[in-house]
């Protein structure tokens, strides 16, 4: 099997994969400015992101290897959350989504040599009211502060989420599912 390339700095990406069976895989991270033209939805952002970081992981890997690359946003309204400036921020951001419905939109990219794959998955989050006093503890665990929307789902921020619609791996990171049929289009089974 050809050698498969994370390129991604995300630990929770790196956990993901190996969750789902991919143990054998090297990370390497391209450096890639996250911009994208004006006027595109979430879902197309995510995705030119995606394959803007696939073009940049491809420079550094050989054309036999399998490149995975991903670019996950947070979006309230249409408008974009990335990751809080500083607990002031992660406050203004979480108190923006509690009692509301935001969407998390990941693009994942699969390339090897000249064939490359661009996918979108979209998953729907739904906040419960918060108080400003919880909101305050949770920032203070510092959990929010690496993380677009200013929350892990896969952490205490899981609290704040009354519930999903879409793929609970997406909001992490990597939609897992969507992620292991595109690689059986590269000859890649992990069932």
């Amino acid at each position: 099997m050809a050698q498969i390339v994370l390129a991604s700095g995300s630990p929770r990406r790196r956990e993901l994969l190996e969750r789902i069976g991919v143990t054998d895989f090297v990370v390497r991270t391209p450096e890639v400015e996250e911009s994208f033209p004006e006027g595109l939805t979430p879902e197309k952002v995510v995705a030119y992101i995606s394959r803007e970081k696939a073009d940049a992981a491809a420079k550094l890997c050989g054309p036999e290897e399998i490149v995975i690359t991903a670019d996950t946003m947070v979006f309230l309204d249409q408008a974009r959350l990335g990751k809080p400036r500083d607990e002031a921020h992660a406050l203004e951001m979480l108190t923006a989504l509690q009692g509301r419905r935001h969407t998390v939109c990941t693009g994942v990219s699969v390339c090897q040599g000249l064939k490359r794959l661009t996918e979108t998955e979209s998953t729907d989050v739904f906040f419960r009211p918060a108080t400003e006093a919880e909101l305050r503890r949770y920032i203070a665990t510092g959990e929010p502060m690496d993380k677009a929307g200013a929350y892990g789902v896969q952490g205490r921020g899981a609290l704040l989420v009354e519930r999903l619609e879409g793929d609970f791996f997406n909001v992490m990171g990597l939609p897992v599912l969507r992620l292991a049929r595109m690689l059986e289009k590269f000859g890649v089974f992990l069932l």
